[in-house]
C-alpha cells in the first residue's frame, strides 16, 4: 500500500545547520524542491509513496505548492496541522508516514496510526536520491539570490 508522506518542514529544515534561520522562506522552498520525484518512488524502509504533503508555518507560510510536492501551511501550530492531515489522510488511505523528529509529535500522530521516520531517515534518502540522478537545480522567488554568502 502506498504511503501519503507528511512533512513536518519546520523539524526537518531545523535539522541541518546550514543557515537557515537566516532565511525561513527560502530554506523550506529549498527542502519543498528537493521533495519533487519522491511521490511515486518506493523509499527504503517505507515503501511506494503516492503523495507528498510538506507542513510549513511562521515565516515559510507563504511557500506556494508544487505539481508534485503539496505546500500545507498553517497560522498556527503546525504540530496540530500535521495531526489533522493524518486523521484525514488515514480515513482515506489507511497508510500515512511523518517525518519529524519531535517526540511529542511523534506519540501523537503515531496514535493517530501514523507511521514516523526522523529528519534523518528523510534527508538520506534526499541524499541519496541526488547521488543516483542529479538534476541542475531551478530557482524560485523564495530562493536568496545568486552570491548571497549565507546560501546553500
Amino acid at each position: 500500500m502506498a504511503h501519503v508522506l507528511i512533512v513536518d518542514g519546520a523539524n526537518v529544515v531545523g535539522s541541518r545547520p546550514d543557515g537557515w534561520w537566516r532565511d525561513r522562506l527560502g530554506a523550506a522552498a529549498r527542502l519543498r524542491d528537493q521533495l519533487t520525484g519522491l511521490a511515486g518512488r518506493d523509499l527504503p524502509g517505507l515503501g511506494p509513496v503516492a503523495e507528498v504533503v510538506l507542513v510549513v508555518e511562521g515565516a515559510a507560510r507563504p511557500l506556494a505548492g508544487i505539481p508534485t510536492v503539496r505546500v500545507a501551511a498553517t497560522a498556527g501550530s503546525g504540530d496540530d496541522l500535521v495531526v489533522a492531515l493524518v486523521a484525514e489522510r488515514a480515513a482515506a488511505t489507511g497508510s500515512v508516514a511523518v517525518v519529524t523528529a519531535d517526540r511529542r509529535l511523534r506519540q501523537r500522530v503515531s496514535a493517530a496510526g501514523a507511521t514516523v521516520r526522523g529528519p534523518r531517515w528523510l534527508t538520506d534518502q534526499l541524499d541519496r536520491r541526488q547521488i543516483e540522478s542529479p538534476a541542475p537545480a531551478e530557482r524560485h522567488p523564495a530562493d536568496p539570490l545568486d552570491g548571497d554568502p549565507y546560501s546553500d
